[in-house]
């Protein structure tokens, strides 16, 4: 705890502290997570002038709340003192969930319009108190959260009630959701729906069983008895399980069944195929695309299936499918960095050079994979990085002495890094850029890495890059490099995604590190490299997690002949899987990086490739144009059995 006071006396707060505060502090946190108010109001006046005072207080009052032991004056009381801080809009939160359950509606009405960041289930709380001084538009205002493949709280619940009363919820909106919970495979979801469909009309949740547990064998079972809606609802749910498990035992079987069903079902159907073949890199994906746009009824693509259409078409080289698919896509969706970069593209393919310019433009102005693309196809290639936007001490100062940026700095200092982030998120939440930047130099200086990245990120006009950027441990890096033969801005773009240079990173998959190993990935290493005397523990420390993470690194640009491309992709998801992604032609880099399956993977390529972008600019190296670092993705080649890093979760 010395280290901890010591750090604590160097931001102007620590003349109200003690060590033995911080200690009773810790303890304040475990009574209160094991319930314990008697405990804690025992603890509680030990931490007066605290710069964390504010959390004991709130834990004493959530307790309250918790056993509904409400004293609205205690609550009053604990938001004025508290006013605009994290902590205060919780307790707001915690409060207006207990008075919409006991529809206290008058107390709401009062409370709820200071609540900052809202949930769903506050937000029909909301919507039956304004039902109950009957304002005649919150049916309409509710209809919305009705089409929803998820689960809702069960404060919606009445709502759904109101409307199927007020019969603005039709039984057609009902099957809608329905499909929805069936794409999205919440079963249990559609269970809850079928009550609001006439009995007769309703789904066999026996049947529904069946289909989710074997499809194939439900399907065969029932291929010639699918009479109803209800039926042809769950033949086709089990459709695309059958689908889920491979594209040609569902595309093989949809002929034995499609007599049974509408044009609009089987468009349906050959949409959810064609939108897995492209997610699949299949090259039949864009027929059938077709097909489903043939059957006789519309078809209405959603965004995600109008996206792996437009994805479908880039590995095909079919521009003009690229710009029809992203032209179809609703607004919102259109401008999305990605589409815009995409759709100059396919306007520049087709000859329509000013308006693929007058896009390119403006995106080249954005500090991201596609605005670096976007700057290149205007002709220019990065060089020196604009002049950082440097902030003053007095502004550091005032910044340092907000309170909210104390209790995050009180909270990282104490290693309760999930609090502190939230605090340090909430107290920055409305800066300007030269406030983002002063937070920033603070997180820096405390060597708080990921916030005073995350924190430079976030300015419109203002840039610090040397902060964006940040390259700790650069000296032990050094000589890591030069034993691998790395590129440095490589090596910095990758660890940045991965653990924004926090060193004690631990990540859900289990993951540690500045390099984020897997522990068995590690040992692989150690045993490889010869590393004596390894243990596990060794592998958060710096120098071994370099040394370890480097060598790894290099094994995958060594599988991939030293495309930066396909290694961090196989760094983040696995060798066998950056190779299945290549195409049995040559792919463009941007082209194969964009049509990774993978959410997760894809934005974690794109990134990195774009870091060692500015890195390389940062540390003076010799730039090179992002296109080149992304390089031509040659056709699979032989069948690889690497050791694996892969950490991505997705399927």
């Amino acid at each position: 705890m010395k280290n901890i006071f010591l750090a604590l006396l160097l931001f102007g707060y620590a003349g109200t502290l003690t060590a033995s505060q911080d200690r009773d502090f810790i303890t304040a946190r475990n009574v209160f997570q094991a319930g314990n108010s008697t405990r804690l109001a025992a603890i509680a006046p030990r931490l007066k002038g605290h710069v964390l005072e504010s959390y004991v207080a709130y834990y004493q009052l959530s307790l309250q709340l918790g056993n509904s032991n409400v004293d609205a004056n205690a609550v009053r009381r604990f938001l004025s003192r508290y006013q605009g801080s994290l902590l205060a809009n919780r307790i707001r939160g915690e409060w207006l969930k207990i008075l919409g359950e006991t529809h206290q509606w008058e107390l709401f009405a009062e409370e709820y319009p200071a609540l900052v960041e809202e949930d769903t289930e506050l937000s029909c709380y909301s919507l039956q108190q304004r039902l109950y001084i009957n304002d005649s538009d919150a049916l309409h205002d509710a209809l919305p959260l009705w089409f929803n493949g998820q689960d809702m709280p069960e404060s919606c619940a009445p709502l759904f009630d109101s409307l199927v009363a007020a019969e603005l919820l039709t039984e057609e909106d009902v099957w809608w959701r329905i499909r929805l919970a069936l794409e999205a495979g919440n079963v249990g979801v559609v269970k809850h729906i079928n009550q609001y469909l006439p009995k007769k009309e309703a789904l066999n949740e026996r049947e529904l069983d069946a289909a989710t547990e074997n499809p194939l064998r439900y399907l065969e079972r029932h291929r010639e008895n699918i009479k109803t809606h209800a039926d042809r609802e769950v033949a086709l749910f089990a459709m695309l399980r059958l689908l889920r498990s491979g594209l040609d035992r569902a595309h093989a079987f949809w002929p034995k069944v499609l007599n049974q069903f509408s044009n609009s079902e089987h468009s349906y159907f050959k949409a959810q195929l064609a939108s897995r073949a492209a997610y699949m890199h299949d090259p039949r994906a864009l027929d059938w695309f077709m097909e489903a746009a043939n059957t006789g009824a519309p078809v209405l693509l959603s965004d995600a299936q109008l996206v792996w259409k437009t994805r479908a078409a880039l590995r095909a080289g079919d521009w003009m499918t690229v710009l029809e698919s992203i032209e179809a896509m609703s607004t919102l969706e259109q401008h999305a960095a990605a589409w815009q970069y995409w759709k100059a593209r396919a306007l520049m393919a087709n000859g329509r050079t000013a308006k693929a310019r007058a896009i390119f433009a403006p995106l080249s102005t954005e500090h991201h994979f596609y605005g670096q693309l976007a700057e290149e196809e205007l002709g220019v290639v990065m060089g020196a990085l604009p002049k950082s936007h440097k902030i003053n001490t007095e502004e550091i100062a005032a910044i340092q002495q907000l309170p909210g940026i104390q209790r995050a700095l009180a909270l990282y200092h104490l290693n309760l890094r999930i609090e502190a982030m939230r605090e340090w998120v909430w107290a920055i939440r409305k800066f300007d850029d030269k406030h983002l930047l002063a937070a920033a130099e603070i997180a820096r200086r405390n060597k708080i890495y990921d916030r005073a990245i995350n924190t430079a990120n976030k300015t419109v006009q203002l840039h610090d890059f040397s902060l964006r950027y940040l390259a700790p441990h650069r000296e032990v890096m050094k000589k890591v490099l030069k034993q691998e033969e790395l590129d440095e801005a490589l090596v910095y773009g990758l660890i940045r995604q991965e653990s924004r240079f926090i060193t004690d990173a631990k990540s859900s998959s289990g993951a540690i590190g500045l390099m984020q190993l897997m522990p068995t990935t590690a040992r692989w290493v150690a045993k490889k490299s010869g590393m004596r005397n390894y243990r596990q523990g060794l592998v958060s420390q710096v120098n071994t997690n370099l040394v370890l993470g480097t060598y790894y690194l290099k094994h995958v640009l060594t599988l991939f002949d030293n495309q930066s491309l396909l290694a961090s992709a196989a760094y983040n998801a696995g060798p066998s899987r950056a190779q299945k992604w290549r195409g049995v032609e040559s792919l463009e880099g941007a082209i194969y990086a964009e049509t990774i399956p993978f959410n997760e993977t894809r934005d974690y390529v794109q990134k990195v490739m774009s870091n060692s972008m500015y890195y390389a600019s940062t540390f003076g190296h010799q730039m090179r144009s992002l296109k080149e670092r992304l390089d031509i993705v040659e056709p699979k080649s032989e069948k690889l059995q690497p050791v694996t890093n892969k950490k991505n979760r997705n399927h």
